[in-house]
């Protein structure tokens, strides 16, 4: 499966878990970090942390293995990195705060709907 893919996996797969405002930043051509950022939100820690279940689970019915998650019970923000895909769960306020398409905001981004 290549980078790309995966991403596109990982948005389709929060998006089945009511995940909202998917988007997938490009950033195989402006940083060494990895090809590919999917982040997206959700309303409470509890439905952050379900999209983020269902995307490891998904992947993992796919035959990729997350190599490591951040962010657990009462997080705002639960990170999966597949190295060459990095996927953002956010609770709303969390995404705002951090504001990761800001900071990286010379990507070019592919909104999942």
């Amino acid at each position: 499966m290549t980078s790309l893919a995966l991403a596109r996996a990982a948005g389709k797969l929060a998006l089945s878990k009511k995940g909202f405002d998917v988007k997938i930043l490009k950033l195989k051509k402006i940083s060494s970090v990895c090809d590919y950022f999917v982040i997206c939100s959700g309303s409470v820690d509890l439905h952050a942390k379900a999209i983020a279940n269902a995307v490891e689970r998904g992947l993992r019915e796919k035959g990729v293995r997350v190599s490591h998650r951040e962010g657990e019970d009462g997080s705002a923000w639960v990170l999966l990195d597949y190295f060459d895909v990095v996927v953002h769960v956010f609770v709303e306020d969390a995404r705002q705060f951090y504001a990761l398409e800001k900071l990286w905001g010379d990507a070019p981004v592919e909104t999942m709907e």
